[in-house]
């Protein structure tokens, strides 16, 4: 039987989990992204592969040419780029994996003291200082989401002596009270926060919740991070307020194309600290991954699949 492991851009899948404890199974990692023609070549005749969260997606038209496929698993227990409906239609067990919270957390503030104390700037030049950084004692954190890992950037933020307030579609002042941080609505979070760091879910109801008018009230002073979705952002409206100075720059780890194209704006704009979609990519969370990514496999094989997913009732 052969697993395809997608996108092990490191070439690091084989070291972070026990492979070779899949009796025959042929395990092989792909360490470059492929289009979607290289996708179903390279997938011809594997019965079971391996996505790592949402490099590649599997739509129905993909899933489709992939007569083989019985067994896709996904890293992480949520992926909006695999067809789960049309997967169920044709037959194809999805599973998923477990993750940790932390590594976004500590991703995100890495982009805010990146972005507060120009840290790319002063790290690369050859003069000495050049910039005077912001502060973030008494400064206020606005953030869009306050679940698992928003509180848990909350909490640093509060570490830190910052005000903390958060907004979401659902968010009560009863929910945010006990983690100290303080509810909001939307204008007001945009038009106070120093800071503004987005952890939400990507859905319809929240693609672009952060656009012109958001962005148009924002301090001038103000940074926007997103470690979260890209398109909770309408990216052309973002390119606009950063390439005008209207707001004073952005740290992002996640883009609508990913990989970003090398001439793509945000790799250049002055203003911008871009990662490579790093917010999930640490030890921990590899052995979490391709631990489970093995489990998931010897369950099916054993034929009780765990960690299934399957398509949401519309009218539940």
């Amino acid at each position: 039987m052969r697993c395809v492991i997608l996108d092990d851009y490191q070439d690091v899948a084989g070291t972070y989990a026990a492979w070779d404890s899949l009796d025959d199974v042929e395990v092989t990692s792909v360490t470059e992204h492929l289009d979607t023609e290289a996708l179903v070549r390279a997938l011809d005749g594997a019965e079971i592969v391996v996505a790592m969260r949402e490099r590649t997606p599997f739509p129905a038209t993909v899933l489709e040419r992939l007569p083989a496929l019985n067994l896709l698993v996904t890293t992480g227990m949520r992926n909006a780029s695999i067809d789960l409906a049309a997967a169920e239609r044709l037959g194809v067990t999805v599973c998923g994996t477990p993750s940790s919270p932390h590594p976004p957390v500590e991703l995100t503030w890495a982009l805010i003291h990146a972005l507060t104390r120009h840290i790319v700037t002063e790290a690369s030049g050859h003069t000495w200082q050049r910039t005077v950084g912001s502060d973030l004692h008494g400064r206020t954190l606005g953030l869009l989401g306050l679940g698992k890992i928003g509180t848990r950037v909350a909490a640093v933020g509060q570490a830190f002596g910052m005000e903390v307030i958060a907004w979401s579609p659902h968010l009560t002042a009863e929910r945010a009270e006990p983690t100290g941080v303080r509810a909001v609505d939307k204008a007001t979070l945009f038009e106070t926060s120093d800071i503004v760091s987005l952890h939400l879910v990507l859905a319809e109801a929240t693609r672009h919740i952060v656009g012109d008018r958001e962005l148009a009230s924002m301090k001038p002073t103000a940074y926007l991070v997103n470690t979260s979705r890209a398109g909770l952002v309408d990216t052309q409206a973002l390119i606009a307020h950063l390439g005008s100075d209207t707001i004073a720059g952005a740290g992002l780890d996640v883009f609508d194309v990913e990989p970003l194209p090398a001439d793509d704006v945000l790799r250049h704009l002055p203003n911008v600290v871009a990662t490579p979609h790093l917010g999930y990519v640490t030890e921990d969370n590899y052995r979490r991954f391709y631990g489970g990514a093995v489990d998931d496999i010897a369950a099916w094989l054993a034929g009780d699949p765990i960690h299934t997913l399957v398509p949401k009732d519309p009218d539940a």
